[in-house]
């Protein structure tokens, strides 16, 4: 079992962290990540691989998502089959909660089980208020984005079953919106995900987090301002040619129907290149299944606006409406039907081990990155 810790300028809590994990359960190697701390957290990480872990080094800042990776790849290269539990470095998570996921981990590889664990907290007790609003905010878009609700989507508490890490591995992302790329694309991949309740720890009022509210919350919704661009996009072509069309011919319905094949094909380009990016599945496949939604989609759509144009209500005002009540509708049935996964098939010859053999010491020496490989 690996516990992976990505680290940037990490205060004084990272070492007694590594210290406990390693006096409570010597089977739990830690790999920590210095994602470009520079010279002047030298001696932090001397200490940290002083008790105990092995500290692989970026050569510059790169973000949490990238040290990940490298955490990632050193595992599968190092030490294949094993499990890995991802921590943060500021102290959020206690080496009791750790050790719980790492586990449950266990427990799950001796089922056969290869679900993403998820250490979620409750946020109660005396929480930062912009780590409370912030959280709360973050799950009401996810909910949206990924058609499942978690109640804790900045959790970096996680136990990852070997048989994902190849998957892991090519989700985009370098920075913090990485982790949440993982949660919003897992269930397209067919990766089962499970909460396990741990504590809530909030240190100095979260002072030692990197997150930045702004740049990072951006980077964080950008998948869903993607797709809110993609559906505005196709709502424009939509409208301007239903009322070209529909001012051209005075026909309603075939107005509405050759407006949507327009708009549609756009959105399916747009959608499967830049919003959903699916792993498996083949083109032809995925348009037949576009076509089979969008076709019901617009015999909604004629519904609607036959009934609210037949009680008064302008042309423009009742597509607005129309198009408003089918987003969602749309969003998830893409998500699900279009473009998602019928499960997660890990690569041939990976599994994880259902107990822990004797390992060798993993080398104390620092190893620096570059690039990953």
């Amino acid at each position: 079992m690996i516990v992976l810790i990505p680290a940037y300028e990490p205060g004084a809590r990272l070492e007694p962290l590594v210290e406990a994990l390693r006096a409570a359960d010597p089977d739990v190697y830690v790999v920590v990540v210095d994602d470009g701390s520079g010279a002047a957290f030298a001696e932090t990480f001397a200490r940290v691989r002083a008790a105990g872990a092995t500290v692989l080094a970026h050569d510059r800042n790169r973000g949490k998502g990238a040290a990940l990776k490298t955490g990632f790849a050193y595992a599968a290269e190092t030490h294949p089959g094993d499990d890995v539990v991802t921590a943060d470095a500021d102290g959020q998570h206690t080496p009791h909660d750790v050790l719980r996921v790492a586990e449950a981990l266990r427990e799950d590889a001796a089922e056969g089980r290869s679900t993403l664990i998820l250490g979620c907290r409750d946020f109660g007790g005396e929480v930062p208020l912009r780590s409370r609003v912030g959280n709360a905010i973050a799950r009401g878009l996810f909910r949206l984005a990924a058609g499942w609700a978690l109640s804790d989507t900045q959790t970096g508490l996680r136990g990852i079953p070997s048989p994902v890490l190849p998957w892991l591995r090519g989700v985009p992302g370098e920075r913090f919106e990485y982790e949440q790329n993982v949660l919003l694309r897992s269930g397209r991949a067919g990766v089962a995900t499970r909460e396990l309740p741990i504590e809530t720890v909030y240190l100095d009022a979260n002072a030692s987090s990197h997150f930045r509210p702004i740049v990072d919350s951006l980077r964080v919704v950008l998948p869903l301002a993607l797709f809110a661009g993609s559906s505005l996009l196709a709502f424009a072509i939509d409208t301007v040619a239903l009322l070209v069309l529909a001012a051209l011919t005075g026909w309603l319905v075939p107005s509405i129907v050759a407006a949507r094949v327009l708009s549609a094909s756009v959105n399916f380009a747009v959608n499967r290149r830049l919003v959903f990016r699916p792993v498996h599945g083949r083109t032809a496949g995925q348009a037949l299944r576009y076509a089979l939604l969008a076709s019901a989609l617009l015999a909604s759509n004629v519904v609607w606006l036959e009934a609210l144009t037949g009680l008064g209500v302008p042309l423009v005002a009742a597509k607005i409406a129309t198009e408003g009540v089918l987003f969602v509708t749309g969003y998830g049935a893409q998500r699900t039907f279009v473009f998602g996964s019928p499960g997660f098939v890990p690569d041939a010859g990976t599994g994880h081990r259902n107990r822990i053999a004797s390992m060798t010491r993993m080398d104390a020496d620092t190893i620096t990155i570059g690039r990953l490989p």
